[in-house]
């Protein structure tokens, strides 16, 4: 059996993605790791060389401004390193998702443990939104609790919508819902950097960008429960180097200087009630997939 990695990046270094420790967190159980290099203007070719691993392959892309609309250029993207792996199996990590090593031997185990049930098509991973700092996250409705990050390869898999999953000739994949999670650190970056990076991500989905921007208010932290488990290894020296606390607002008091996010919003608020203390499970939640079967640790 053999296990593929991939990615898509760009400008990397420039809006603050841990894209090489995002790279070192499977490079052990991979045979290969792909990385479809967009056309940027910084360093980020030169932090994923400094790995200096002949497993990762690198193919230098040149981003079609026709395509940003709608977040089309990742998809496309997606597709086209998705194109060059080839194991048995293809782990996708966006450049801010990291894998902790202690989830490592599970993915390898389930991966072989279903490798010749052709009706699995993926693995659904559980995912940690983290917000603000790395000791603040988001377990909240309105941030998807889980997605597809492992797929089969060969059977016609294709990036959907603006490259969060994947999906067959537009149906949903059949997955295994397994214990292993995605660290995920896209909100986690100086105030200034946020800001122009939502900017991009903007232009990337409209084709338009503003060029005036303030900092990111990342709103009272201490509403936001504090995450009390380990971050993966890769990321311990990225973490000492955390300097922005003085920026940030740990009290409990305080009213962001933005459109509310979805944990801010009273609508949110209230489903997430109803489905921790009501219901006791997810309703009205994203769903991209069809669940055949669920793990344990």
């Amino acid at each position: 059996m053999k296990l593929s990695g991939f990615t898509v990046v760009r400008n990397a270094v420039k809006y603050y993605y841990p894209i090489k420790e995002s790279i070192l967190s499977i490079l052990p159980i991979v045979g290969e790791f792909i990385v479809a290099l967009g056309d940027g203007d910084d360093d980020t070719e030169e932090v994923i060389r400094s790995i200096n691993s002949p497993k990762i392959k690198i193919f230098k892309r040149v981003w079609d401004k026709r395509y940003f609309k709608g977040g089309e250029i990742l998809r496309r993207e997606t597709n086209f390193a998705l194109s060059k792996c080839s194991g048995d199996w293809c782990i996708y990590l966006q450049a801010d998702e990291v894998i902790h090593e202690n989830d490592l031997e599970k993915i390898v185990h389930f991966c072989k443990k279903y490798l010749h049930d052709k009706r699995v098509e993926g693995f659904l991973l559980n995912y940690y939104h983290f917000w603000g700092d790395y000791w603040h996250y988001l377990p909240f409705h309105g941030w998807y609790q889980h997605e597809i990050r492992i797929v089969r390869n060969h059977i016609g898999v294709e990036s959907y919508k603006d490259a969060q999953s994947f999906r067959i000739k537009g149906r949903k994949l059949r997955v295994v819902h397994i214990p292993v999670y995605v660290y995920h650190y896209g909100w986690v970056r100086p105030p200034e950097v946020m800001a122009s990076k939502g900017m991009e991500q903007n232009r990337l989905h409209t084709g338009y960008i503003h060029e005036e921007f303030e900092p990111f208010d990342y709103g009272p932290l201490g509403k936001i429960p504090e995450f009390k488990g380990s971050h993966p290894k890769v990321m311990e020296e990225r973490i000492k180097q955390f300097f922005w606390k003085d920026k940030l607002n740990y009290s409990k008091s305080g009213k962001p200087k933005r459109k509310l996010a979805k944990h801010e919003r009273l609508k949110y608020k209230i489903i997430d009630f109803l489905e921790k203390k009501v219901f006791r499970k997810p309703i009205f939640s994203y769903s991209n997939w069809e669940i055949i079967a669920r793990e344990n640790d």
